[in-house]
């Protein structure tokens, strides 16, 4: 068993929604295993204050969340780098920094809640379907036997975790 937490950085286009979903959501349910981060290639002024209010309402501490430019992580004395996860379309199709390190990554593209229209229930709604399926699949990755696992196993159930639509629980 190895002590180490992992670094895992969650990209977004405007890091202001499932970006920092995701990296309040793995500061939890990694407990200590997994330090996550979020940035975007062109980074909003603010995280969205309904994803601010989902988190707080789901009791993940929100007093660091900033939105941050990817660059930040792309240079000498950033934080090394484990995972990146792209959580949109956007950043998928975008050329990425090269990342130090080469961390391993994967698509877990979700769809955009901030784009949700509607009335004030139904972007609510969006948010938390959003919520719902972070949660999903960072519990199915925080369950990863990863010190067990070859790079090209892990690949694939990372590969595969950004596939799911996960309504259950992970096995």
């Amino acid at each position: 068993m190895t002590d180490k937490a992992y670094n895992v950085l969650f990209l977004c286009t405007q890091n202001s929604a499932r970006s920092q979903m995701a990296e309040a959501i793995l500061n939890r349910e990694g407990q200590g295993r997994f330090k996550a981060f979020s940035a975007g290639s062109q980074e909003a002024d603010q995280v969205h204050p309904r994803a601010l209010d989902l988190l707080n309402k789901s009791n993940h501490p929100t007093a660091g969340l900033r939105t941050k430019s990817w660059d930040e992580f792309a240079v000498e004395g950033a934080p090394k780098l484990d995972f990146v996860f792209t959580v949109c379309d956007q950043a998928a199709a975008e050329a990425c920094p090269v990342w130090p390190g080469q961390p391993m990554s994967a698509h877990w593209g979700l769809p955009d809640p901030a784009a949700a229209e509607g009335n004030e229930i139904e972007q609510q709604l969006a948010f938390a379907e959003t919520y719902r399926m972070l949660v999903n699949r960072i519990s199915i990755f925080v369950s990863l036997p990863i010190a067990s696992l070859d790079k090209l196993s892990l690949q694939k159930r990372l590969t595969d975790i950004g596939k799911s639509t996960v309504n259950a629980e992970a096995d």
